[in-house]
């Protein structure tokens, strides 16, 4: 194998030469596709010095290279797997005309120009266009594009790419074309092209200049009624993005491509967006609630980025969170405006610690810099919650307003950011720098006679990959205290470094600051606090870190009774959840007797009685922490004694609160139509989860409940979750209920992939065996992606299963990734990275998964991705 060169942020440079205008041109094809791209050249280094010009290239048959209309002689220019090299381009501005020839219907990797289910598709970023020609396949490089498409009209009536459609035509022998031209300077990983037998809906959005924005929906016919949501969504982003940023869409037709095998979920190719089908189809009998809050999130930020990643791109790719961190951020918004803040906000983190924290932990910690989707967006929050709303704003204002049009750095944002509101932030930029979670601690004193309430803050970074020293993080750290009746008290002025901030609001009382903490130990020291307060520290989670308070037990059963912080509510219910765990963890390594603290089911009674509380927090707030999270907090991971302790919690809860629970299913059904909206998710979300809680004692009469839930359910969010609370339980009721739904829905796809998920993320014993026969199910297809997430990605997802002491999961898993890494590295390479924290377990487990680690690089023909991810881990 050739193996990789790693690149470092140090080495980039500008290139030699700019690409001002390209002029593509397909002819589809069956068994081939031709593509002529004629670019227009200026060099980007000094006058008189001229440079080869290296364009990269993969799986391509060149046909003819042109410099000014006149082609190159074999000695004038070098080809190899990765590369077409000119000599000696001519000194100032040329002409470079390549013609290269491609096929797509053996693109099995997804990228570049490939064929879906008889469709052309592309996937370009971050490095699909070289799969197309020979290119400077590098964000930095921006030009304007043309692109004509010739392919056989029956067979692909719709011929799509960027920008405003400026002719079309009929051709000789049954072929038509159509030539696009976008007006906008734009990379080439943002370059799309669809051909083929699609219908769309359209509809229209009136931007708030008055112009007329043609919107339009591309997908097969049969799944066209399913795509009304996704068209609400799109227009309701538009609208949200002119009141909130004021950013109008640039052109007069905005598309969007449902296709179902797709690497990313969605890809925001200027006006030509490309969605994975469950990111765009959904109606009431076959769709959760959870994928339609998905699809306006998702096709929200798949708009979002027409500005803040098209208008202004990322100069290299260590600069990916500079649009995908802010573009994340923009649409949490998004979805927060259009649902509840609180319950999205607790989705987010939730988020952000299952997935990124471990990460951090791990071999493969990484700053935010090189990428980073969602810790980027907790920096980019990190502006707001400094500056404020408006602050943000101006921020924002002055980052368009310099960098409109041009390839920039996660320094400009934060220069735009503290320019626009006069001010710095010391060692922010170590968030960009620096890998791995921030551990604050915080202890508290009040002093009686002074009527001072002291807050000592100290900050640890653990050493990462190549990063064994930490320099201190700026932290903001928004703080409340409340008092002894469970009220916010007003905050007058804080002492700190030697000042005294006073703090004021227009003469409004002051309940929630944010503290500045920038040093490896800091002490802030509230004055006027008329009595010992419980601190509510780092509202609405104001810095992704990991806190380590000397709040007791007392104080967090105080906090989740009281704190107008709903976060901080949830979080302190979490804490003690957390804290509960791990301490029967420690009784059942030692065949102790497990028993539940009764304090913590009269809190969680309490949370579940509340009429005044919103019922999708509700439903958060008695959910307990996932098994990964427990793991996560031990020095040796043990996911054995993790999931016998959360399945004797969740049974002891179900027992004590059974009337409480059954009330709650009751009282929440609807006999109404299905509605997404808040009102309806969140009694939905409730119902469901004191069903699911219900059933985990496995007796008849809630197991009948869940039968009646499942056949009478009129939406696929309540039937989904009747048939997942049935099939926590091994035994016959189970299995019919998984049979008769695939029955049921055999036919749709998407529904069946849920079916896969289900099923792989079982905790029921032998699920592995279980998951190796769902890989022979005639519904079951390695090339699609979606499939694979669902199946193996699931059951990577399941501790007890992929952890199996017998190494059973890991051996699943390493057969599974060879397999899958031959005909699609790139999704291979994300189903081998759930070996990435092999260390983390017992020796016994230690040793099986190196095995297969070890298995996996001495593979013949390894993709680069998947030794690269494989390597590091080994080498942890």
């Amino acid at each position: 194998m050739d193996l990789p060169k790693e690149i470092f942020l140090k080495d980039y440079k500008k290139p030699d030469y700019f690409f001002d205008t390209v002029d593509l041109e397909f002819q589809l094809g069956d068994e081939k596709t031709i593509v002529t791209s004629k670019i227009g050249v200026s060099p980007g280094n000094e006058v008189g010095t001229i440079s080869p010009l290296a364009l990269h290239g993969r799986d391509l048959k060149l046909l003819s290279v042109k410099v000014n209309g006149t082609e190159l002689k074999s000695d004038e220019y070098t080809v190899d797997p990765r590369h077409l090299t000119i000599l000696t381009p001519p000194a100032g501005v040329f002409t470079l005309e390549i013609v290269t020839e491609i096929y797509p219907q053996l693109n099995t990797s997804l990228e570049g120009l490939y064929r879906s289910t008889g469709n052309f598709c592309t996937q370009c970023e971050a490095e699909g266009f070289r799969k197309i020609t020979y290119f400077q396949d590098r964000p930095d490089v921006m030009a304007k594009y043309t692109c004509r498409i010739e392919g056989d009209k029956a067979l692909y009536p719709v011929l799509l790419s960027n920008g405003n459609l400026i002719k079309q035509g009929d051709l000789e022998g049954g072929k038509h074309y159509a030539l696009w031209e976008d007006p906008f300077k734009k990379p080439c990983y943002l370059f799309a092209l669809v051909a083929g037998q699609l219908e769309c809906r359209e509809d229209s959005f009136v931007t708030c200049s008055g112009r007329k924005v043609t919107l339009r929906i591309w997908t097969p016919a049969q799944d066209l009624p399913k795509t009304s949501h996704a068209m609400y969504s799109l227009k309701e982003a538009m609208k949200w993005d002119e009141e909130v940023f004021g950013l109008e869409y640039d052109l007069d037709l905005f598309n969007i491509v449902v296709v179902p095998d797709f690497n990313m979920g969605a890809m925001e190719n200027k006006s030509l967006n490309v969605f994975q089908s469950r990111l765009v189809l959904a109606s009431p009998e076959a769709a959760t609630d959870g994928d339609y809050a998905a699809i306006l999130g998702v096709i929200g930020h798949e708009y979002f980025h027409n500005w803040t990643g098209n208008r202004v791109t990322c100069r290299d790719w260590f600069q990916l969170t500079l649009k995908e961190g802010l573009t994340v951020f923009r649409d949490q918004e998004f979805s927060s405006d259009l649902g509840c803040r609180t319950v999205k906000r607790i989705a987010d983190v939730s988020k952000l610690r299952s997935y990124q924290f471990p990460q951090d932990a791990g071999p493969m910690a990484h700053p935010i810099r090189p990428h980073s989707y969602i810790k980027g967006a907790e920096v980019v929050r990190m502006y707001k919650t400094m500056f404020g709303a408006s602050g943000f704003r101006k921020g924002m204002d002055l980052y368009f307003q310099r960098h409109d049009g041009q390839a920039v750095t996660c320094e400009d944002f934060y220069a735009a950011m503290c320019d626009a509101n006069n001010t710095q932030l010391p060692n922010f930029l170590q968030w960009y720098s620096q890998a791995g979670t921030p551990t604050v601690k915080v202890s508290s004193s009040y002093n009686e006679s002074s009527k001072t309430f002291s807050l000592k803050f100290s900050q640890e970074i653990p050493p990462t990959p190549g990063q064994p020293l930490k320099e201190p993080m700026f932290i903001p750290v928004a703080v409340g205290l409340v008092d002894s009746t469970g009220k916010d008290m007003p905050l007058t002025t804080i002492y700190s470094d030697g000042m005294l901030q006073t703090l004021s609001n227009d003469g409004q009382p002051i309940f929630t600051t944010v503290l500045q903490f920038k040093k490896k130990e800091e002490e802030f020291v509230f004055n006027n606090v008329s009595e010992r307060p419980v601190p509510s520290l780092l509202r609405v989670y104001s810095a992704p870190i990991r806190l380590d308070s000397d709040l007791t037990e007392s104080d967090l059963y105080f906090l989740l009774a009281n704190d107008s912080d709903e976060f901080n509510r949830w979080e302190a219910g979490q804490v003690l959840a957390r804290k509960l765990m791990l301490s029967l963890v420690a009784d059942f390594q030692q065949q102790k007797t497990l028993a539940l603290n009764p304090k913590f089911v009269d809190g969680l009674r309490a949370i579940l009685r509340s009429t005044i509380l919103d019922k999708e927090f509700i439903a958060k707030a008695i959910t307990l922490p996932g098994q990964g999270e427990i793991m996560d907090m031990m020095p040796v991971a043990d996911p054995d004694a993790v999931h016998a302790v959360r399945t004797f919690i969740k049974k002891e809860l179900a027992i004590q609160l059974k009337d409480d629970l059954l009330a709650a299913v009751s009282s929440n059904r609807s006999s109404e139509a299905y509605t997404f909206n808040h009102d309806s998710v969140a009694r939905r979300a409730l119902k469901n989860t004191c069903l699911a809680y219900l059933v985990s004692l496995n007796e008849p009469d809630v197991t009948e409940l869940a039968l009646n839930e499942y056949n009478s359910a009129t939406n696929m969010t309540e039937q989904f979750a009747a048939l997942a609370a049935l099939s926590q339980n091994p035994g016959q009721v189970r299995d019919d209920a998984l049979l008769d739904f695939y029955n049921k829905w055999q036919y749709d796809y998407l529904v069946v992939s849920k079916w896969f998920a289900l099923q792989a993320t079982s905790d029921i014993p032998g699920n592995v065996a279980n998951v190796q026969k769902l890989l022979a199910h005639p519904a079951f297809d390695m090339r699609n992606p979606n499939k694979v997430y669902s199946l193996i990605g699931g059951f990577c997802g399941s501790p007890v299963s992929f952890h199996a002491k017998d190494g059973s999961g890991y051996k699943f898993l390493g057969e599974v990734v060879l397999q899958l890494d031959k005909i699609n590295p790139q999704v291979a390479s994300r189903m081998v990275s759930a070996f990435s924290r092999w260390r983390r377990y017992d020796e016994t487990r230690q040793a099986l998964a190196k095995a297969q680690l070890e298995m996996i690089i001495a593979a013949n023909g390894l993709s680069e991705n998947v030794y690269e991810i494989a390597l590091k881990s080994l080498a942890a």
